[in-house]
C-alpha cells in the first residue's frame, strides 16, 4: 500500500501510549484493519489500523517483546505470542478472549523473546533465557538452561515436539572458588524467530553462546530441524568455545568461565533467500560483526563470510536484518560507552556507532554503507543501529538508538525519510507519551502504514513508551 516514491511523504497518522510503562520495544504486527502489539508489562493490544482505537487488551503473566503471530486455527483468526516467563498464549484475534495457554519450558530463567512462526496447523516457539545474567552471581550454580524450539498444535496447544539445541542435559563440571557446584554445557538459546522452509520440511534457527564450560558444539550455530519430528538435520558452528556469562564483564568474575568466549552469539533470525541461479542461501548476522551465508541444501556448508562491524557484547549485529532479491540490509550496532567498565551504566558514547550496510547475497560483497550522524551532547544517545531493519520495494526502514526512524534507498543507502521519535506525543488514548531509543523490535510495513515502537533504555538509551504509526496521507 506504499510506493517508494511516496516514502518521503510519510506523516504521523497516530500515536498510542503504553500507560504506566517506561519501555517500548516490541515488534508490531499488522493484519487486515488491525494492529497488534505487546508491551513490557505483558499487555497485548488490538488497535484499529486507521485510528488507533482499542478493540481489546489482554494481560499476559509477564512482559511480551516479540511480535504477535496471527493465523486461522479452528476456523477462527487466532493471535499467538509468548512472554518472558516462557508461557505461550492463544487468543481469539477478534475478541481477545483466551483460548489456551501453555508453559513451554520449566527452567526458571526461560523466556520467549523471538516471534512464533506458524505453518500447517502448528506453531513453532523459540526459547531463550536470562541465565546468562543470573549465572553471573557467585552463589549461583551456573548454568543449566538449554535453548530449544517447541512445536505445538495450534488449535489445542498440545505438545508435538521439543528439540533442545544442546542434546545432553547439563552435568556437574567442578566448583567455583566459593565451593558452588557449576554445570555445563548450557546456553545456546534461540533469541529470534525460526525460519520456515516447507519445501524441504525444515525449520532453521540461529543459536546463542554458551553460558558455562564446556561450550557445546551447537552454540553460536545455524541449525536445521525436521519440521515433522524436530530432529536435528545439521548444524554449522561459526564460533567455537564461546562460553560467556555476565560475570565476565563484572567486578566479581567468580563464575566467568576460565577460558571466556567473546559473547559473539546470533541474536537474529537466519533469512532464507534465492541467489537467482537455482541456488539458495541462509544469511545471518552475528554479534561478532560478521555476516555469514550458508547452503541450506548442502548441510549448511559455509558459502561466504564478511565483516561489517567491530563486534562486541552488544554487537556487531544484533536483532535482525532484511533482504530483497539482491542484497541483505544489515543494521550494525557497535555501540560504545564512555566508561566501558560500567557496561550499560556509564553513559553512551554519542560519537561512535554502526550503520546500515548493504551486502550482496551472491558473494558477500559490500554494496554500500550509510552511517547516522553523531549525537553531539544529547544525553543517553548513540548512533548505533541495533533494532531489526525491514524492507519493502524501494525502501529499507531502520530505527536507531538515537531515536531516529529512517528509510534508506536500497540503491545507494541515501536517506529517503527521517523522523525523530525521541520527543513527547499526545496519543489517541488520551495521554502524553514519550519516544526514545529504538531497539529490539523492528517496524511493520503493510496495508498503507509503517509502524514502530520507540523507547528502550536498558543499555543506557532513552526510555519511552510509544507506538507510532505513519501513512502517506497522515489520516
Amino acid at each position: 500500500g506504499i510506493t517508494a516514491a511516496q516514502v518521503p511523504n510519510l506523516k504521523l497518522r497516530w500515536a498510542f501510549g503504553f500507560e504506566g510503562e517506561n519501555a517500548a520495544a516490541a515488534n508490531p504486527t499488522i493484519v487486515g484493519d488491525r494492529l497488534f502489539v505487546g508491551s513490557a508489562s505483558g499487555r497485548i493490544f488490538s488497535l484499529g489500523l486507521k485510528d488507533g482505537c482499542q478493540h481489546w487488551m489482554f494481560k499476559a503473566d509477564a512482559g511480551v517483546r516479540a511480535a504477535v503471530t496471527v493465523m486461522q486455527a479452528g476456523g477462527r483468526a487466532t493471535a499467538y505470542f509468548g512472554d518472558l516467563r516462557a508461557t505461550v498464549y492463544s487468543v481469539d484475534a477478534t475478541t481477545g478472549q483466551l483460548r489456551w495457554k501453555k508453559k513451554v519450558d520449566e527452567h526458571r530463567a526461560a523466556r520467549v523473546t523471538g516471534s512464533i512462526v506458524a505453518d500447517n496447523g502448528r506453531i513453532y516457539i523459540p526459547v531463550s533465557s536470562t541465565e546468562e545474567a543470573t549465572g553471573a552471581q557467585a552463589a549461583y550454580g551456573c548454568c543449566t538452561f538449554r535453548g530449544s524450539v517447541v512445536a505445538l498444535e495450534a488449535a489445542t496447544g498440545d505438545l508435538v515436539w521439543q528439540t533442545f539445541t544442546i542434546p545432553e542435559a547439563a552435568t556437574p563440571q567442578g566448583k567455583n572458588k566459593n565451593g558452588i557446584q557449576l554445570f555445563g554445557p548450557s546456553g545456546a538459546g534461540v533469541w529470534s524467530a525460526p525460519t520456515l522452509d516447507p519445501a524441504t520440511n525444515s525449520l532453521y534457527i540461529a543459536t546463542g553462546d554458551a553460558y558455562s564450560a564446556p561450550a557445546a558444539a551447537t552454540s553460536d550455530s545455524v541449525m536445521a530441524l525436521d519440521l515433522t519430528t524436530g530432529a536435528i538435520k545439521w548444524f554449522n558452528q561459526v564460533t567455537a568455545g564461546d562460553a560467556y556469562n555476565m560475570a565476565c564483564g563484572s567486578v566479581d568474575q567468580t563464575n566467568c568461565p576460565e577460558k571466556a568466549g567473546p559473547d559473539h552469539d546470533f541474536g537474529q533470525s537466519a533469512i532464507l533467500v534465492s541467489l537467482g541461479n537455482g541456488k539458495r542461501a541462509l544469511v545471518a548476522g552475528q554479534k561478532s560483526g560478521k555476516v555469514h551465508a550458508f547452503d541450506p541444501d548442502d548441510k549448511g556448508k559455509k558459502l561466504w563470510s564478511v565483516s561489517v562491524g567491530k563486534g562486541g557484547m552488544l554487537g556487531g549485529i544484533e536483532w535482525g536484518s532484511a533482504a530483497d532479491a539482491r542484497n541483505m540490509y544489515v543494521p550494525v550496532s557497535d555501540i560504545t560507552f564512555k566508561d566501558p567498565v560500567n557496561l550499560g551504566r556509564g553513559g553512551l558514547n554519542g560519537e561512535q556507532g554502526g550503520g546500515l550496510y548493504a551486502i550482496r547475497l551472491t558473494d558477500g560483497a559490500q554494496v554500500w554503507s550509510s552511517h547516522p550522524s553523531a549525537c553531539g551532547v544529547k544525553p543517553s544517545c548513540s548512533p548505533a543501529l541495533s533494532a531489526p531493519s525491514a524492507a519493502m520495494p524501494g525502501a529499507i526502514f531502520s530505527g536507531s538508538v538515537d531515536g531516529h526512524f529512517r528509510a534508506y534507498a536500497p540503491t545507494d543507502g541515501h536517506v529517503l525519510w527521517d523522523f525523530d521519535t525521541a520527543r513527547e506525543f499526545i496519543t489517541v488514548n488520551g495521554m502524553r507519551a514519550q519516544g526514545g531509543s529504538i531497539d529490539v523490535g523492528g517496524p511493520a510495513i503493510a496495508n498503507g502504514v509503517v509502524a514502530t515502537t520507540s523507547g528502550y533504555g536498558q543499555w543506557g538509551g532513552m526510555r519511552g513508551n510509544i507506538l507510532l504509526v505513519f501513512s502517506v496521507d497522515g489520516k
